[in-house]
């Protein structure tokens, strides 16, 4: 049996402004709505679609997206332009830090309803550990 991930729901205050940001950080577009929803492809398939909901029924998500080196380049920069936090670990003990593990590198930042997004730029467990500080 093929299972694959299809899509999933991520909640917001504003769909639009979440889906835009978002898109916008990573390079891809937001496509035409679907209902409630306000879908955001990536390049494997996956659709997140974002749908707009009370603030008090969201519930931090964390979403981690793989990306080449000169995206995370990319995506890093619009990161530290748009002024957006930023931590090397989900704890969020580390900030204005990328991490760089096994042998890649990564961060973490929230979206604009709080979701906590990552990308990374080597799956975790494919490589070296991080140097000791």
């Amino acid at each position: 049996m093929s299972v694959e991930l299809n899509h999933t729901i991520i909640a917001a205050k504003d769909r639009r402004e979440s889906a835009e940001f978002l898109a916008h950080i990573l390079g891809l577009e937001v496509g035409p709505e679907m209902g409630p929803f306000l879908p955001v492809q990536t390049a494997n398939g996956v659709t997140l679609d974002f749908a707009t909901v009370p603030p008090e029924h969201i519930t931090t998500q964390h979403y981690a997206f793989l990306i080449s080196e000169p995206e995370f380049d990319e995506a890093f920069d619009k990161i530290k332009k748009l002024g957006i936090t930023y931590w090397a670990d989900p704890h969020q003990k580390r900030p204005g830090e990328i991490n760089r593990n096994d042998g890649g590198r990564g961060v973490y930042f929230m979206d604009p309803s709080g979701q906590a997004m990552e990308i990374i730029t080597r799956p975790y467990g494919s490589g070296e550990p991080e140097p000791a500080s």
